[in-house]
């Protein structure tokens, strides 16, 4: 791995054909029983090797095994009814048929622990597994039981710190929580949100990452982007927050975005996890697109603590261009640790 500008998929990586629907969010796998496990392994092994082969240092499972970022790990929990839907208005911009709470949410068993020793067993690298954040969570369903936002997210704070020391244990290196909540429910932030994030990573020794970003290249995430204007300073409710907590590493979209790059310097002494990919455009950047989106932040954080990445994750893309992109990011943090490099000499 890579000591200094090491790279890493934020999130998601288009799934085979085989497996499920290309460039579509909650595709329905298309293989059953035995052969879905299989066909998903498969699909990891295949994630795992073309980032070793493009560069990626820190390797992700690419959420082969998920349909879902935040809905796979609910079906796992009971207390959660997935036959009576209901449909929400997922962080004020979409609307989406979700499950609903019927009960105490409980973690009967491991989620993730058993896709994450899989993944452990085919590099060497190190590895980072994601986990829906608990604001994020609740954004994502109906609630009929708790009737308080507040109260489910702390029950699902606890569930989620009891997967992390499980997968921990099993080896991943390094435990991401996403937070696009984060960007939206500013108050709620503020009053218990970070509470029950800090509550996610109690006792963790892997390191933990929050990434907030503005979502999906999908219609409703890139319409409701452009009622932003100008300037994206959602950032600046979130990150002097972040900045007081135990959370190790924050993860934001940068490129061909309209976020002020020195927001940055609200979380200063925090390792960093840019987004140099921009993954609503079907273009593929250009490896000094990318180190120059790198050497910007440079002014707001130290070398060494700067972690090359993808603005968000990259499910709804064609599968060739998201792994061009993997090959560019790496690239772009190439060119820009050579320059570091030969400054020290």
């Amino acid at each position: 791995m890579n000591a200094l500008l090491p790279t890493a998929v934020v999130g998601s990586l288009p799934k085979p054909s085989w497996l499920a629907e290309p460039e579509k969010l909650w595709s329905p796998w298309a293989l059953e029983g035995d052969a879905l496990v299989e066909g998903q392994q498969d699909a990891l092994r295949a994630a795992v090797h073309e980032q070793r082969q493009r560069g990626i240092d820190i390797v992700s499972d690419g959420e082969q095994t998920r349909q879902h970022f935040v809905t796979t790990f609910i079906e796992h929990l009971s207390g959660v009814d997935f036959e009576n839907r209901e449909t929400v208005r997922i962080r004020n911009r979409y609307d989406a048929s979700v499950p609903t709470v019927v009960g105490p949410v409980e973690r009967p068993e491991p989620v993730f622990v058993a896709d994450a020793a899989f993944l452990r067993a085919q590099t060497d690298q190190r590895i980072k597994w994601a986990l829906p954040g608990p604001m994020t969570m609740i954004d994502t369903l109906s609630d009929r039981y708790y009737k308080s936002r507040e109260k489910l997210a702390w029950e699902f704070a606890g569930i989620l710190n009891q997967e992390a020391k499980e997968l921990e244990a099993a080896g991943v290196d390094v435990i991401q929580f996403d937070e696009p909540a984060f960007n939206v429910f500013f108050d709620d932030v503020r009053d218990w949100g970070m509470a029950t994030l800090e509550r996610a990573v109690e006792g963790l020794r892997a390191e933990t990452a929050v990434h907030i970003c503005y979502g999906y290249g999908i219609k409703a995430n890139t319409d409701w982007k452009e009622t932003l204007g100008p300037e994206w300073r959602q950032y600046e409710e979130s990150f002097p927050l972040l900045q007081k907590s135990s959370i190790d590493i924050v993860s934001l979209e940068s490129h061909n975005s309209r976020i002020p790059i020195e927001v940055i310097e609200l979380i200063r002494g925090k390792k960093i996890m840019l987004g140099a990919i921009d993954v609503a455009s079907h273009e593929i950047e250009r490896p000094e697109e990318v180190a120059d989106t790198l050497r910007r932040a440079l002014d707001f954080v130290d070398a060494d603590k700067l972690i090359a990445s993808s603005n968000c994750g990259m499910a709804p893309l064609p599968r060739d261009i998201a792994l061009a992109k993997l090959s560019a990011l790496s690239a772009g943090a190439a060119i820009l640790r050579e320059e570091l490099a030969g400054a020290l000499v």
